[in-house]
């Protein structure tokens, strides 16, 4: 039998460390009336992920536990990401008191793509509106702006430069922290730039000094403090890296949580995420340094930003094994305007603010950042995860993402009822695989 990973619990935490943006998947109902009658909606697509070939096709159940008829509408109205409409019907209905009923719709079919769908009910003494995404073919999407021609030369710039900062390397042992009977050690070393930045390592006790561990590698959503992840996995060593401007890496850059995604924005030499992503590059560069990690297996998993981190690292690393990325953002850049308001808005206001930079020139910056451009360069096995509702890594952005990454090394796990986030069974999932693949049993 395959083991649980208790410590994926936290990989969870993570993805959702965007809590406060997150979007509800529920129905915004509320009875016009302070009663204990009530019309309960129910909204079932008829795909398990919210994915269609041509037509999208629904049924909208109502039940009336009041006790009169209700009469009235339901109506659907279907729009672009950004909200423009495009398709709309509406039937009338009739549900006697007491009573149930269901109604059906199929939408006309539609080009690939990913769309918002309003199902409404306006009825005697209740209104309610429920909100949904459906896709079209999504895998046939591609993005309608080029890789910069010089991609892959900025980046094998950025590692040059890397490789040039000696590490330093400095590990001490935590045991006031130890818990799940784990060692843990707090590791800080040189990246980029010469910036200090530092990390948590926690290993089995009492193993043998010649054993190698797999590794398990946490990166960190927005302004994230990660701490030691723990858990009671005895063959499985486990990283948590702050990068520069997070947690107990911020001595040096040290930015208020809203301007971390606008720093140095308008050079991409000296943007923050270049460092970042570089720091999470020197992280596995630590794990090569140790005699008792097993650099032959490496998982890095992250969401949001972390989700961001991996699909970079991944790229830029020949070295990791396995990638798991939930919901990572700034995929396809340029289109997220008008479909997410963060970062984009922010990145607008820090335009605004200076007269002598452009916005044209933030994106040709940002290109050097956008996730579907480090797709390609891919060569390790990635799960990646997308919710329908998700505002800040919308579907049709992620499936940009998706579409450029080599298929042999490619999977997708759609959630058509989820927002920023991931639900259990895709950690499960994702633990299962990496026991499966390193030989964990």
């Amino acid at each position: 039998m395959i083991k649980t990973i208790s410590t994926f619990r936290y990989t969870f935490i993570l993805t959702i460390s965007f809590c406060m943006f997150c979007i509800a998947a529920t129905s915004s109902a509320e009875p016009i009336f302070n009663t204990d009658e009530e019309v309960v909606t129910t909204l079932v697509a008829h795909s398990d992920d919210g994915i269609f070939n041509s037509n999208a096709s629904y049924t909208f159940e109502v039940k009336n536990t009041y006790h009169t008829d209700q009469a009235g509408r339901v109506a659907y109205v279907v729009t672009t990401p950004a909200g423009k409409p495009l398709l709309k019907d509406s039937i009338s209905v009739k549900i006697s008191k007491n009573s149930s009923n269901s109604y059906n719709f199929t939408i006309p079919a539609m080009k690939p793509g990913f769309y918002k769908i309003n199902f409404m009910i306006n009825v005697s003494d209740y209104d309610d509106t429920i909100r949904r995404v459906f896709g079209i073919r999504p895998k046939e999407i591609r993005s309608n702006h080029p890789r910069p021609a010089d991609f892959d030369s900025f980046w094998q710039t950025a590692k040059s430069q890397l490789a040039a900062v000696k590490p330093n390397y400095k590990v001490t042992e935590k045991p006031e922290l130890e818990k799940d009977n784990r060692r843990v050690f707090l590791f800080e070393m040189k990246s980029l730039d010469d910036i200090t930045v530092r990390g948590w390592l926690t290993i089995p006790k009492g193993s043998s000094k010649n054993r190698k561990f797999p590794v398990f590698v946490g990166l960190p959503g927005y302004q994230v403090d990660l701490k030691p992840m723990l858990g009671e996995d005895e063959d499985l060593a486990i990283i948590t890296i702050n990068v520069r401007g997070q947690g107990n890496s911020r001595d040096v850059i040290h930015p208020k949580r809203p301007d971390y995604i606008t720093l140095n924005i308008e050079d991409k030499n000296k943007y923050v995420l270049r460092g970042a992503i570089m720091d999470c590059v020197r992280t596995i560069d630590f794990i090569c340094s140790r005699p008792d990690l097993d650099s032959t297996r490496i998982e890095i998993s992250g969401g949001s930003m972390g989700g961001f981190l991996a699909v970079a690292l991944a790229s830029l690393d020949n070295r990791i094994k396995l990638v798991s990325a939930q919901n990572p953002i700034l995929g396809d850049i340029r289109d997220l305007a008008g479909v997410a308001e963060w970062p984009i808005n922010d990145i607008k206001e820090y335009v605004d603010n200076r007269p002598a930079l452009s916005y044209n020139k933030v994106m040709d910056n940002l290109d050097y950042f956008d996730i579907k451009n480090f797709a390609p360069n891919i060569r390790s096995s990635i799960m990646v995860g997308v919710g329908l509702l998700d505002h800040l890594a919308p579907p049709a952005n992620s499936f940009v993402f998706y579409n450029n990454i080599p298929s042999k090394y490619a999977t997708i796990r759609i959630y058509k009822d989820l927002g920023h986030e991931v639900p259990k069974s895709f950690l499960d999932e994702d633990g299962h695989k990496m026991r499966d693949v390193f030989g964990l049993f």
